[in-house]
């Protein structure tokens, strides 16, 4: 199958006959929803699984659909790099949801996705009491996703990409802002809990998937908005990894960096298996203009003098693929100014303080 941006006849007429067939439909529809694999859909169909193992095979040759590996298990979801999985979309789009054979595949999957929340809830739970010492030495997360909501703007973004998406609080504090997102991980357990809290709040709209932060599984200047939050101190080769990152990001689309600034709190690399004790300013835009994207705007947010010597600032990058629409360098602008203004609201009322400095 061809990559490029549309169908050639051949391909075209190849991929309507790999989804002219009951179960095949059947499939697009409930992957369309989220990402299954061979054993989820033969319990979902009730068909064997070399019958569904058929199918998964005909509809990934049409490039319909993409199979990724997890660890042992293959999943299966709508191709997002391929111009069929755009058509398997505008396919079932029109299929009838009160049918009564689709309503009770969806109950089924719902099912089994519940089944798989109550294990992933019970992963978040023994690992909860690390999170929130993270937490604790740093400005208090809710200033720090405003600062995120302010810096890369209000979209709307029709592919968000979250890099490193652990629990996938990214994908659901940008929900309203974009029509796709994915989040991609490498810790299966964390995407177990993500896909659960993703369902249990209702985000259709976006999907997690494993995958290597050094080599995604998508294609070339794809994203219109990527967040990497907390990322780059767990990396070996951040540098590499912003490569990666801007080889996806689409003109005029925006790349935003949070992570902590330079620290001396080294019981955070045994711990917390830290790589990194912060970045600098200088550090982060160099990779950034090695990656080929020009910075926009870096702000801290650092503790209050009453927090003490121990807590740590945390620093926003915020780059922009060249060649944007003239509109969007405007609205940058637009957005520091406004950033300048609701710091000082921030700082009047007691919240931890904000540094900006528009990148240069």
């Amino acid at each position: 199958m061809d990559h490029s941006a549309s169908l050639t006849v051949d391909d075209l007429v190849a991929a309507l006959k790999s989804a002219a067939e009951p179960t095949r439909l059947r499939i697009l529809m409930l992957l369309a929803a989220g990402e299954l694999n061979v054993k989820d859909l033969t319990l979902i169909l009730g068909q064997s699984q070399p019958r569904i193992s058929r199918h998964l095979k005909l509809l990934t040759e049409a490039g319909l659909v993409e199979r990724f590996r997890e660890g042992s298990w293959v999943y299966f979801h709508i191709s997002d790099r391929q111009p069929g999985g755009r058509l398997a979309l505008r396919l079932i789009a029109d299929v009838d949801a009160r049918d009564a054979q689709m309503r009770r595949d969806r109950e089924r999957a719902d099912a089994l996705k519940r089944e798989r929340e109550s294990s992933a809830q019970a992963f978040f739970e023994a690992h909860a009491a690390d999170w929130d010492r993270i937490r604790t030495l740093h400005v208090a997360e809710r200033d720090v996703e405003m600062a995120m909501q302010d810096a890369i703007g209000p979209g709307p973004f029709k592919f968000f990409v979250d890099l490193g998406t652990g629990t996938g609080r990214a994908l659901d504090l940008f929900a309203d802002r974009y029509t796709r997102g994915l989040g991609i991980d490498v810790n299966q357990a964390m995407l177990a809990y993500a896909r659960a809290k993703l369902l249990h709040g209702g985000r259709t709209h976006a999907q997690v998937r494993h995958g290597d932060i050094y080599a995604l599984s998508l294609a070339d200047r794809q994203a219109d908005a990527i967040v990497m939050h907390q990322v780059l101190h767990f990396l070996s080769d951040p540098g590499l990894a912003i490569r990666e990152a801007a080889r996806v990001l689409a003109p005029g689309g925006r790349l935003l960096i949070v992570d902590f600034a330079p620290h001396d709190l080294e019981f955070l690399r045994d711990a917390e298996a830290h790589e990194r004790l912060g970045f600098s300013h200088d550090q982060v835009k160099g990779w950034l203009r090695d990656a080929g994207l020009t910075p926009k705007l870096v702000r801290d947010l650092g503790p209050v003098a009453t927090d003490g010597a121990d807590k740590l600032t945390v620093t926003l990058w915020l780059a922009e693929r060249p060649d944007a629409p003239r509109n969007s360098v405007a609205q940058t602008s637009q957005q520091i100014s406004s950033a300048d203004s609701n710091q000082g609201r921030a700082q009047r009322a007691g919240r931890g303080a904000g540094k900006y400095e528009e990148a240069r």
